[in-house]
């Protein structure tokens, strides 16, 4: 449900998402400027406003951050990029993932897809299918490594509990400042 409200003389725009597993109100500013609200399946709607207000210079300061970012880091790939780069993103992920997997995990995966996807570097599907954003291409050795990882230990643990992030942790102790440095580097590819 999308939701306008004004903070700091700024109107910003967010989308509630109502989740049956939330336990708390949890705020998400994206690279690509969304901003998203989930709350608990119950949760009183005016109670949302109130809480921006509250948090309303953290809000406004995430939003002019990436604002800011994505103006700066933009690389542009034109309208074909994912057309001209699908090709090349499926050979190295292709590559990288069997020598990961084999070194680190042994696990077993149907297929590998290369997609462009707006807000996302990867997924894995209940299927066992391994999604990849064209743009990881683009990114440092280091960080297609953690996005590769990422996906490969969904495979054996479908959510982000402490023993998904100790799998992770096996091929890539410090997971932590990759993560950091994706958030701020965001999908500003493309």
């Amino acid at each position: 449900m999308k939701q306008q409200i004004s903070l700091h003389n700024k109107v910003v725009d967010y989308s509630v998402r109502r989740s049956n597993r939330a336990k708390r109100m949890r705020l998400a500013v994206y690279c690509d400027g969304n901003f998203v609200v989930t709350v608990p399946k119950d949760f009183p709607i005016n109670s949302i406003d109130k809480y921006l207000i509250e948090k309303s210079k953290w809000v406004v300061s995430k939003l002019d951050f990436f604002e800011k970012l994505n103006k700066r880091q933009k690389l542009s790939l034109g309208d074909d990029g994912f057309v001209v780069y699908k090709d090349k993103a499926l050979k190295m992920v292709t590559e990288r993932l069997t020598e990961l997997n084999n070194e680190h995990y042994g696990f077993k995966f149907n297929k590998i897809a290369i997609k462009n996807q707006k807000t996302r570097w990867g997924s894995c599907s209940k299927k066992r299918n391994l999604n990849f954003n064209y743009k990881i291409l683009f990114l440092s050795p280091r960080m297609r490594d953690y996005i590769i990882i990422h996906e490969l230990c969904h495979l054996k643990e479908f959510n982000h509990s402490n023993k998904f992030w100790r799998l992770v942790a096996k091929a890539i102790p410090n997971y932590a400042d990759i993560v950091e440095e994706l958030k701020l580097k965001g999908l500003m590819i493309g």
